[in-house]
């Protein structure tokens, strides 16, 4: 019993902590942004973004600075080459 209780609860844990996104707003446009778990976040790396007014949106991440509690990620827009700051929660 205990050990069909302990996998359950190991399960659903799994399950929650996969489900969390770095919520952010992109400063352009004023439109709320998530990055889904799991992505690596870094300088010359292209990032999937959802945009709650444009729908999923792939960037090319050009830099990383933090402040205080929200990080900044300068980014080029793939399909458009424009240029725009996605300001995230820093949780």
């Amino acid at each position: 019993m205990h050990r069909s209780l302990l996998l359950a609860v190991v399960t659903a844990s799994i399950t929650l902590t996969q489900a969390f996104a770095w919520d952010g707003t992109n400063t352009a446009t004023g439109s709320s942004v998530e990055i889904e778990r799991g992505q690596l976040v870094r300088s010359g790396r292209t990032i999937e973004v959802y945009d709650s007014d444009r729908g999923y949106k792939e960037y090319d991440v050009d830099s990383i600075r933090r402040y205080g509690r929200t990080v900044e990620i300068e980014a080029t827009d793939t399909e458009t080459g424009e240029s725009t700051t996605l300001e995230m929660d820093d949780d």
